[in-house]
C-alpha cells in the first residue's frame, strides 16, 4: 500500500502516540503488542487494546482517560484506500461489546477523537489481571452502508 506524505503526518498524531506510548512502557516483548490490523476491500481497520496505565500522565489527562491498570483502553482508526494508492483517515460508526471468559457482556461506548487530521475511536472497560477479553466489533465507515464485523482477543495482567 503507498501511502502519501500527508498520511504519514496524520500518522504520527495521537494514534501513533498512543499506541506507541503504551507499546514502549510495557515490558513484555514487542511482538506481544504488535498494532493489529483488518482489511476490508478499500479499508484498512487498525486496532490494538492495552491497559490505560501505559499512557503518559499528559496523554491521559489531555483526553480525559484515567490512568489504571484496571482499565483497558482500545483504540481504532479506519482508513480509506484512494484511487492512488494512498490511504486517508475515514470517519465510520464504531460499535462493539466486550466479553470475558465467563460469557460476561459489556457493552462498549466508543468516542471519536479527531486531532491534526487523524480520526479514531477509543473505548474503556475494566479488567481484572490475567483477565482475557474478547472484542466483538462492527465498522460502518461513513456513507457506506457495508458494516464490517471482527474480533479478537487480548489477555492483560494488572499485578
Amino acid at each position: 500500500m503507498k501511502i502519501d506524505q500527508n498520511v504519514l503526518r496524520i500518522l504520527t498524531g495521537i494514534t501513533i502516540r498512543l499506541f506507541f506510548t503504551a507499546l514502549f512502557s510495557l515490558a513484555v516483548p514487542l511482538t506481544a503488542q504488535a498494532e493489529q490490523s483488518k482489511n476490508f476491500g478499500n479499508y484498512t481497520v487498525h486496532y490494538s487494546a492495552f491497559t490505560a496505565d501505559n499512557l503518559t500522565p499528559s496523554v491521559a489527562r489531555s483526553y480525559n482517560i484515567p490512568r489504571s491498570k484496571k482499565r483497558a483502553l482500545l483504540n481504532i482508526s479506519v482508513l480509506k484506500k484512494t484511487a492512488d494508492g494512498s490511504s486517508k483517515p475515514s470517519r465510520a460508526s464504531v460499535k462493539g461489546t466486550v466479553t470475558n471468559l465467563v460469557q460476561q457482556l459489556r457493552e462498549l461506548s466508543p468516542r471519536e477523537i479527531s486531532e491534526k487530521g487523524a480520526i479514531y475511536y477509543i473505548a474503556e472497560t475494566p479488567v481484572g489481571n490475567a483477565e482475557t477479553l474478547k472484542y466483538h466489533l462492527e465498522i460502518t465507515p461513513e456513507g457506506e452502508t457495508t458494516t464490517y464485523k471482527f474480533s479478537f482477543q487480548e489477555q492483560f495482567y494488572t499485578e
